[in-house]
């Protein structure tokens, strides 16, 4: 119990994060539904908060910027190999350009305990 106890600090069997989109592809200024599905790793581990941002990345000025976020405090205890979920609601910035060859967007999404490494899931959407 110990060694799992030791490996999950190290991220080795914690908990996983994945978000999961009704769809991929949005309008400017367009609500975003889905949810965060959190499956439990092989120890129970607190969870602190979920973080989750809307980054554009533009790969022709080397640029990556932060567009919104979305901050989830909460002190759930995360069981053993349990499966939970908690919806999301997120809207677009109106100011969103479209995707192209060289401007992309994405959610980073970020697991954070209050012991152990976070857990980092990454979803691409394509903004027209």
């Amino acid at each position: 119990m110990i060694l799992r106890k030791y490996m999950s600090l190290l991220g080795i069997g914690s908990a996983k994060i994945d978000l999961i989109l009704q769809k991929d592809t949005y309008k400017p200024g367009e609500m975003v539904h889905g949810y965060f599905l959190i499956k439990g790793g092989t120890i129970e581990q607190q969870l602190k908060r979920i973080e989750c941002d809307l980054v554009m990345v533009d790969t022709e000025t080397d640029e990556e910027k932060i567009m919104d976020t979305v901050t989830i405090l909460t002190s759930t205890l995360i069981e053993s190999q349990a499966a939970n979920q908690i919806s999301l609601t997120f809207r677009l910035p109106d100011s969103a350009r479209p995707s192209s060859e060289t401007l992309s967007y994405r959610f980073k999404t970020r697991l954070v305990f209050s012991e152990g490494v976070e857990s980092i899931d990454q979803d691409a959407i394509k903004i027209v």
